[in-house]
């Protein structure tokens, strides 16, 4: 044995013998009062190294891709064996991962694991509908799964952390990342933060097939100026503390072990450089005892935004705030040394980053087996497992949105012919989304005339491109009119590219690019009389108004995934019954923009009996309803919403209240149906908004099927921030159990 392996040995004996304190009962547990079965260990460790390696564990470094998997430069190959590298990004596959965990473990002083961490979105390799699109399924069960699953594959190929969920909330759909999120609202975005988390991280830690979940990006991202990704952003504290940072204080609740900063500023402070936000929040408030990595060179950043010196001053002002491990701008390697030496960072701070780094690499396990993810016999086992492929075509069917359906146009007849048209009809590629991960866009994915082939034979399929994604072309029409001419109904499958959605992809046109919209009207000027459907594939809100004319039936499936083609085929031939609901507003145009249903009054809003009435809040040019509200989502059968019962009219401080609605199946088929529960304080000390979803329940009723459905409000679910403390005010509350935001409230109750 060399003398590095010697001292590796001997090292983690001393780790292992040393006795532990007292175990939590969580092992997600990340709050500053909980102590953890590592903590001794982590001391021990840190007692044997250098302030250049403890500096080690606060950089991450990324490796690149080739046809033969992960490369990684000499230069960063140096820094690991130096011990000046504590994770890696982009670095996956078996063999990878543990040719570089090699080099830590045997090839430095004290050989310290290696963190793994990638962009394990919305799946690994089996992708499933892009995040937008997965909240548009409400169902927590669901999500949970699909990150489970994510999880399981990505730990099979040597990641040990994801760098999702995802939980700004995002109100502007000019904004690319929107996609990547859970939409708009405030209480769904939180519930299905926890749902991410616990899918991710599982219920332990310690077992092979977990991995550390990372909320992002801290905070208010969402919210960017003009829907312009890494723009400025501002908001008083009422948006701050009631909007934006909600959900991720649902993910600390959850138990996540990690958050990143957001690239954008937060009223002038930006926020890989913002102590109020990091330390005095998500520190001292929360309790969060988890660490803190920054997005891709967001340290650098801070001099660009004229917010430090030079990047020395830049790093300094990084730790200062609560970062505690730079993604790529070699800023912590660069100078963290030096500032520690001249004073100007106080060494504790860098052994509190150091310790909740390996802290997070003792609860993986990587200190008990560096290479318990590098398993290629599992490698082989669970990537593209049938059940896994089985669950993304479900979740591709169950995420779809039923926008519209005249005359009952959908379902189709298996019976009938299709003229399947445009440019996303046979795409494999761009139906991943973006984020696709190492998701394989060329076999694997299914494509919409791939899964229609399922249900109808080929003779009963004609297939015109009609045009591209983008471009002028229009050479094609006559063909698309053909094909229309001769079917019984038309299938038209448009969107965007995936790239047109995601980070760095924000868009001034919400409209279908390129000449989509045309195809469509030439199509229905030739076959006026025919159903047209038109099937979408998009990362955002798009402005409808004319599709929403031109087609019969709209299904918004967003980017479905690798099993995609298989699940909009499921719900379009009625295998599955939509029960979607829209998690994101859909305006008429996108000089409306911003746009969501838990907007404030104005003092002088529209009165009902005249829409039209002078000096009101109101457009000239459009009304000021969005084409299809937050909740918004048909199915093929119909349901009826009754007999809305509270357990009382008046409720103390400590008092409970429950609030039940019948709901039936009135139409011909069996399905789910999203119950909404909403709630509207009338008066408080500051304005609030016009409603709040505050729960909602997936059920499932049998055609002819009633049941009854209660939702239980507290006091504590009426809390919100006043500007200087969370309060709950008594008062009248207004509340209804509906199936969409789209509704007047009718009945109150008083809380005293």
């Amino acid at each position: 044995m060399n003398k590095t392996l010697t001292k590796t040995f001997i090292l983690l004996l001393v780790i292992t013998a040393f006795s532990c304190k007292t175990e939590s009962n969580n092992s997600n547990a990340n709050t500053s009062e909980a102590t953890t079965p590592y903590d001794a260990k982590v001391d021990s460790l840190m007692s044997l190294m250098t302030p250049q390696e403890k500096i080690g564990q606060t950089v991450m470094y990324s490796g690149g891709w080739s046809v033969t998997g992960p490369v990684v430069s000499s230069n960063n190959q140096k820094f690991i064996k130096e011990g000046s590298v504590g994770a890696m990004l982009n670095v996956y596959s078996v063999k990878g991962t543990r040719d570089l965990q090699k080099m830590a473990v045997e090839e430095t002083r004290l050989g310290i694991p290696l963190l793994f961490g990638y962009d394990v979105i919305h799946g690994f390799k089996t992708i499933f509908p892009i995040n937008l699109g997965l909240a548009a399924s409400w169902d927590l069960e669901d999500i949970e799964k699909g990150s489970r699953i994510a999880a399981e594959e990505a730990s099979a190929e040597g990641i040990h952390w994801t760098f999702a969920p995802m939980v700004d909330i995002a109100r502007d759909p000019r904004w690319g990342r929107i996609s990547e999120g859970a939409g708009e609202d405030v209480y769904l975005g939180s519930e299905i933060a926890k749902a991410y988390v616990k899918g991710f991280q599982g219920d332990d830690l310690s077992k092979h097939n977990t991995i550390l979940a990372c909320a992002k990006h801290f905070v208010g991202y969402g919210a960017a100026q003009a829907g312009r990704d890494y723009h400025t952003v501002n908001m008083g504290m009422d948006e701050l503390r009631n909007v934006y940072l909600p959900p991720f204080e649902a993910a600390v609740d959850a138990g996540v072990e990690t958050f990143m900063t957001a690239f954008n500023e937060v009223n002038g402070v930006p926020a890989t450089g913002n102590k109020f936000i990091f330390r005095d929040i998500l520190r001292d408030e929360w309790g969060f005892n988890g660490f803190v990595v920054t997005d891709y060179t967001a340290i650098n950043e801070l001099v660009m935004h004229g917010f430090a010196e030079d990047r020395k001053h830049a790093t300094e002002l990084a730790i200062k705030a609560g970062v505690d491990q730079d993604m790529m701008s070699s800023a912590n390697r660069e100078f963290l040394e030096e500032l520690a030496n001249e004073g100007t960072v106080n060494i504790a701070l860098i052994n509190d980053a150091c310790r909740r780094i390996l802290l997070a690499k003792y609860k993986l396990g990587l200190f008990d087996d560096p290479y318990r993810y590098c398993d290629e016999q599992r490698e082989k086992e669970v990537v593209y497992k049938p059940e896994f492929l089985e669950a993304a075509r479900k979740s591709a069917a169950m995420c779809s949105v039923l926008l519209k359906n005249d005359d009952e146009t959908l379902p189709l007849d298996k019976n009938q012919t299709i003229a399947l048209i445009g440019p996303l009809v046979k795409d494999k590629e761009n139906i991943l989304g973006n984020w696709g991960a190492a998701g394989d866009r060329k076999g694997k994915a299914i494509s919409i005339h791939q899964g229609i082939q399922d249900y109808v034979a080929d003779s009963k399929i004609i297939f015109a491109k009609g045009c591209e994604i983008e471009g002028d072309d229009a050479s094609e029409f006559g063909q698309a009119i053909s094909a229309a001419r001769r079917a019984d109904k038309v299938v038209m499958v448009l969107g965007e590219d995936y790239d047109m959605s995601g980070e760095a992809a924000s868009r001034t046109n919400i409209k279908l690019p390129g000449r989509q919209t045309d195809l469509i009207k030439a199509i229905r000027k030739a076959v006026p009389n025919k159903k047209i459907i038109l099937v979408l594939m998009n990362g955002r809100p798009l402005d409808l108004s004319e599709e929403d004319i031109l087609a019969d039936a709209i299904l918004e499936t967003w980017f479905p995934g690798t099993s995609g083609g298989y699940g909009v085929a499921d719900v379009l031939f009625g295998a599955y019954n939509p029960s979607a609901k829209l998690p994101v507003t859909f305006p008429r145009t996108l000089g409306q923009v911003p746009i969501y249903y838990n907007m404030k009054n104005t003092g002088r809003p529209i009165p009902d009996h005249d829409p039209h009435e002078d000096y009101k809040s109101h457009y000239l040019d459009t009304p000021n309803t969005p084409l299809y509200p937050f909740g918004h989502g048909l199915s093929y059968t119909t349901f009826e919403y009754s007999d809305t019962e509270f357990s009382s009219k008046i409720i103390g401080f400590s008092d409970t209240l429950t609030v039940s609605a019948t709901i039936t199946n009135t139409g011909d088929y069996d399905g789910y149906e999203v119950v909404q529960f909403y709630v509207h304080d009338k008066v408080g000390s500051i304005t609030r908004p016009v409603k709040e979803l505050k729960g909602f329940q997936k059920v499932f009723l049998k055609k002819g099927e009633s049941k009854t459905v209660s939702f239980e409000l507290s006091a504590e679910d009426l809390k919100f921030y006043n500007l200087e403390e969370f309060t709950v005010e008594p008062g009248v509350f207004e509340i209804a159990i509906k199936g969409t935001s789209d509704f007047d409230f009718e009945q109150s109750f008083i809380l005293e």
